[in-house]
């Protein structure tokens, strides 16, 4: 008996030692490998490099956006505004452009007034028409809240095309946005214009329900975009008027200031987004209408932490004090666009929704015959 266990105990030491002596030699050859890749400064394994879509980049899909040319441009508002996201409550049917290319949002309402008017000088080249924005009863309609709220207007993607847009496909927007003449904005320091990309992604989130413990991957919906905010001179500490850009958002979930534009490049100027295929967020602007460069990127960002799926939606806020009586900020759009830069999965879609309307119309014009 004492023979066969020191047999053990030898075997064990033995079998404990080749053990540890692998695990070191493991240890040594990863140390090294680390050291070796420090000082060279990347290894053959490195992703390479993410293409950042430029806004404007890939095949415009002409199917979504808008020119504001059309003389039967028209918006029927549908009052009263949704305002589930202050009441929970929605107020159907939703408001809807005529060429089926906007609607209002269930979040927040649309705003009071879409007027088509001549396109301010400088504008676009060919341009006859663009979009001017404005609101005054924001938040839950018939109160007063004396704060500030906001309304969107919804440019539809993927409720136009029936389906939304992958980030491996790198969709990416821009629009030319019209920033008045100091004197006419709402005299207010703070956000007045927002364009934003509706994105999704999967997130672990809390389990819910009475009973439920731990967590579960689940679809999140989130929200960044370019935030247009007002430094006004009547305010303590500014000097002078002044565009503020933020962008939404940091890793944190955090709005950031990006970049000043003096009141003296008022005027035409073009902001983009893009998503990359890594799911990050890229965030353009450029003085003037020309397009977008890479040199116009102004900072690429994870919001909350988050790496995009698929874009759902594309569109703007408008944003002022609502007490009732202030109209916000009057805005121009002109030529909002949408782009992908892997356009064969939409160009088919886009293809078949064409078809389709096409027979119905013709289908159409017989019975009327």
């Amino acid at each position: 008996m004492h023979v066969l266990t020191s047999k053990f105990i030898e075997r064990f030491f033995i079998l404990a030692v080749a053990v540890l002596m692998q695990f070191a030699t493991a240890s040594a050859q990863s140390s090294m490998y680390a050291r070796n890749q420090a000082a060279l400064g990347r290894n053959q394994f490195a992703p390479l490099p993410i293409q950042i879509p430029v806004p404007g980049s890939g095949k415009e899909i002409a199917y979504v956006g808008d020119d504001f040319e059309d003389p039967q441009w028209n918006f029927v508002h549908n009052m009263p505004k949704s305002s589930r996201e202050q009441n929970e409550r929605t107020y159907g049917p939703f408001a809807y452009s005529t060429n089926r290319r906007w609607s209002e949002g269930p979040e927040r309402g649309q705003p009071d007034s879409l007027m088509i008017i001549p396109t301010p000088s400088n504008g676009l080249p060919g341009s006859e028409h663009a979009l001017q924005i404005t609101t005054m009863h924001s938040g839950v309609p018939g109160e007063q809240s004396y704060d500030v709220q906001q309304d969107d207007l919804i440019l539809n993607v993927s409720t136009r095309l029936g389906s939304s847009i992958r980030a491996s496909e790198m969709p990416n927007c821009l629009v030319r946005l019209y920033l008045p003449h100091p004197d006419v904005w709402e005299d207010r320091t703070g956000p007045h214009f927002g364009m934003r990309l509706g994105v999704r992604t999967t997130a672990e989130k809390p389990r819910q329900g009475l009973f439920s413990v731990g967590t579960s991957l689940q679809n999140e919906p989130y929200w960044p975009g370019i935030w247009v905010h007002f430094r006004s001179k009547t305010t303590r500490g500014v000097e002078k008027d002044a565009v503020l850009i933020k962008v939404r958002a940091n890793s944190l979930g955090h709005d950031f200031p990006v970049k000043e534009i003096p009141a003296d490049q008022f005027g035409w100027w073009t902001f983009g987004m893009s998503v990359s295929a890594d799911g990050q967020i890229h965030y353009f602007a450029r003085q003037g209408v020309e397009n977008l460069r890479p040199q116009d990127l102004m900072v690429s960002q994870f919001p909350y932490g988050y790496e995009a799926e698929r874009v759902t939606s594309f569109f703007f806020n408008i944003c002022n004090r609502n007490d009732g009586r202030t109209w916000s900020t009057p805005f121009v759009i002109d030529d909002p666009q949408f782009f992908v830069v892997d356009s064969a999965r939409i160009d088919q879609i886009v293809d078949r929704k064409v078809q389709y309307e096409t027979k119905k119309a013709e289908a159409s014009r017989s019975t009327k015959r």
